[in-house]
């Protein structure tokens, strides 16, 4: 992971620990810091480290984000290539895991806010595992992912029978029925 993914994870994590349900904003942030800790840090430069406009920071601010988000200073550095962070199986590291792993999803679908939503909103989940495990049992179950999403949301499931209609779901599968289209 690199050093921006990182930050921006922290921040995540840090708005969940508030209370926020959202990321803590860089803002927010350089307020924090300065209020909690009596330091400054600029909005700026958290932007350039997480864009990777500047890819590595001064042992300062090393120190300071170390201190802030409550982490070991060497976390805030780009892991080496092939660098994996397997622990043991149990339940709480299977959560860890997904949640990283849609925190990282949502990043890299950051360019279809829907589903960048969904992926955080899966994240911020108490039990992630879980809820995965739902939409599992709800696509296995012929029928009730088009039913569910007719009664949650109309304006989608409108959307998906026009594409399908016009073959304009551009390589996405659409379901209707028991068929998949692509």
């Amino acid at each position: 992971m690199k050093l921006g993914e990182k930050i921006r994870y922290l921040r995540e994590v840090e708005g969940s620990l508030r209370g926020l349900g959202r990321p803590i904003t860089q803002q927010e942030m350089v307020k924090a810091v300065r209020q909690e800790l009596r330091k400054s840090i600029s909005q700026s430069y958290l932007s350039q480290i997480e864009s990777g406009a500047r890819p590595h920071m001064t042992q300062s601010s090393r120190a300071l984000l170390a201190r802030f988000f409550k982490v070991h200073p060497g976390f805030l550095v780009d892991d080496p290539e092939g660098y994996h962070t397997e622990l043991t199986s149990d339940l709480r590291t299977t959560e860890g895991q997904l949640d990283v792993w849609l925190l990282q999803g949502s990043e890299r679908f950051v360019s279809d806010p829907e589903v960048s939503d969904v992926l955080l909103k899966a994240a911020r989940e108490k039990d992630t595992r879980r809820c995965l495990l739902l939409l599992g049992a709800i696509l296995d179950t012929p029928g009730l992912a088009e039913r569910l999403l007719e009664a949650l949301r109309p304006d989608l499931q409108a959307k998906v029978r026009r594409e399908n209609h016009h073959g304009g779901n551009h390589g996405r599968v659409a379901t209707t029925g028991r068929s998949r289209i692509r």
